[in-house]
């Protein structure tokens, strides 16, 4: 009796990396293909404003130009960077977004990750993980999109890694994208930039809620077994180093 070969679900990672943030891609690469959906085709579209990349010739690494919109630009601005690059991701069934200082650690496979019944994936973010919600740094501006009143929330998810189902994931991408600008035609900027905008969309949706083992700053000592670590960026010269020219 012959059995139907499952069809290998395609996955569209997004990867920014402007200005010095390239030297973090070599190894989010490698230790992506080798731990993270190793079951998946993976493509990586990498947004960055470098002349040469490792790997931009492999078949799966779509470079795409974005210039250094410098800090906090290339975090507040990230969606609309996604926004405007929707038809080349729309080939994929799931998209994710990683933070380019992320390498994987631990195998993550489709069963812990990959949203089903739910559309969204999201990671609590490390510091607030367990906490009550008054410690949570909402936005508790009211002229912001980004706000929440107090009293509301149960959890408050990192920015730097998300995703879903394409389609889910690409409504998300243009309400962030149409908020933020909002909030900034308006002289308006959210505590915690795209972060807050986050947690304000995912507030009232069924997400697929990871614990900080796939958010692990590398500097910390957890007590659960890190899937996906976060490098301390002071090994690396620091934040201001990173964000400046």
């Amino acid at each position: 009796m012959f059995h139907k070969k499952t069809a290998m679900k395609k996955v569209g990672i997004l990867y920014i990396c402007t200005g010095k943030y390239h030297l973090f891609w070599e190894d989010f690469f490698i230790t992506s293909q080798i731990f993270f959906l190793p079951e998946c085709i993976k493509t990586y579209y990498v947004f960055t404003d470098a002349p040469n990349i490792a790997y931009e010739n492999h078949k799966y690494v779509k470079k795409i130009y974005q210039p250094n919109l410098g800090w906090p630009g290339n975090t507040m601005l990230r969606f609309e960077m996604f926004n405007q690059s929707e038809h080349v991701l729309r080939e994929n069934e799931y998209l994710f977004f990683f933070n380019a200082n992320i390498v994987f650690c631990d195998f993550i496979r489709e069963n812990e990750i990959l949203p089903e019944t739910q559309g969204l994936t999201a990671v609590i973010h490390p510091y607030f993980y367990g906490k009550s919600n008054t410690d949570f740094p909402y936005d508790r501006n009211p002229a912001s999109l980004a706000y929440i009143p107090v009293g509301l929330g149960n959890y408050y998810f990192m920015g730097g890694v998300n995703g879903g189902k394409t389609d889910h994931y690409l409504l998300l991408v243009r309400m962030l994208s149409r908020n933020i600008r909002t909030d900034l035609n308006n002289g308006i900027i959210a505590t915690i930039y795209d972060e807050s905008h986050l947690n304000k969309y995912l507030l009232d949706k069924n997400i697929h809620i990871l614990n900080p083992s796939y958010g692990y700053p590398e500097e910390w000592s957890y007590p659960l077994k890190p899937k996906l670590m976060i490098r301390d960026k002071t090994q690396y010269g620091g934040h201001h180093f990173l964000r400046h020219s």
